[in-house]
């Protein structure tokens, strides 16, 4: 039955046509940002997991970058540890040539010992990043390396700690070893002794400070690869397949175009209406 009150074909083909043009703007949205979630509407699940992790990926980011400081000041500690490592060899070299020397000699060695001692307070005085100074104490530097959540959804943070290393001691150590004509051999021993002594204390202290680099050195490698993971893994959440979409857009555009031409067939029955009066 036609009427001229109702066009049932033209409500239904307009319907459609609605239906295809929100289709088309959601898709041409889609596109235009890379996104297939942009709000809680979209997918509440997806949405949520994926602004949760983008929150854990920044966080994992500054600490990376914080880490980054961290790292280049425990650099600079161990190049300056392993510089008196090398000077401290040169004293302990110096010293036990003495032992054979002859009593005119030691004023000589002794003036280039007091030289490697000035040479390791300027390397110490050096040793330090950004106003970072862990070549002057023994205190224990904990340091953020990332967080970790729990079940209910609090976050905790992770740490690792390594202690500063006291070169300042060594130097002090070798700076009271005196060489004279007088000394004897069995103090020259002695000397020895405390030399070798202090060049183990810097061997330690390089060695610390390489663990504590490397250490450090390998959570900025997991943080990096972990981000990277994070990032991916939000993306397959959120971002927009550009491929289908592209597919998709065309068959919506093809079904507008249809659309429009149904509802403008469908129009045309009231005007059919009229030919039966004539």
């Amino acid at each position: 039955m036609s009427s001229i009150h109702t066009n049932a074909s033209a409500m239904s083909a307009l319907s459609t046509l609605k239906s295809i043009n929100n289709s088309l703007n959601n898709t041409q949205n889609r596109i235009s940002s890379g996104l297939k979630i942009e709000s809680g509407k979209d997918n509440a699940a997806y949405f949520s997991i994926s602004e949760t992790m983008n929150g854990d990926s920044r966080i994992y980011k500054a600490i990376d970058e914080s880490l980054t400081l961290t790292q280049n000041s425990i650099s600079a500690a161990r190049l300056g540890a392993e510089t008196v490592v090398d000077l401290a060899n040169d004293f302990v070299e110096r010293v036990a040539f003495a032992q054979g020397g002859t009593a005119e000699t030691r004023g000589d060695v002794q003036k280039e010992l007091d030289q490697l001692v000035a040479r390791i307070n300027t390397t110490i005085s050096q040793s330090t990043f950004n106003g970072s100074d862990l070549v002057n104490g023994t205190t224990s530097v904990t340091v953020v390396t990332g967080i970790s959540r729990t079940a209910a959804g609090s976050i905790n943070t992770t740490s690792v700690s390594f202690n500063q290393q006291d070169l300042g001691a060594i130097a002090s150590a070798l700076g009271t070893i005196n060489l004279t004509a007088a000394s004897t051999t069995a103090l020259m021993e002695t000397l020895l002794q405390d030399a070798e002594s202090a060049l183990g204390a810097a061997i330690a202290s390089a060695t610390a400070f390489g663990i504590a680099e490397k250490s450090v050195e390998m959570q900025k490698e997991f943080l990096g690869e972990l981000t990277t993971r994070i990032d991916a893994g939000v993306g397959s959440m959120v971002d927009a397949n550009m491929e289908a979409e592209a597919a998709e857009l065309q068959a919506l555009q093809v079904q507008q175009q249809l659309a429009t031409q149904a509802l403008s067939i469908a129009n045309q029955s009231p005007q059919n209406i009229l030919s039966l009066f004539r």
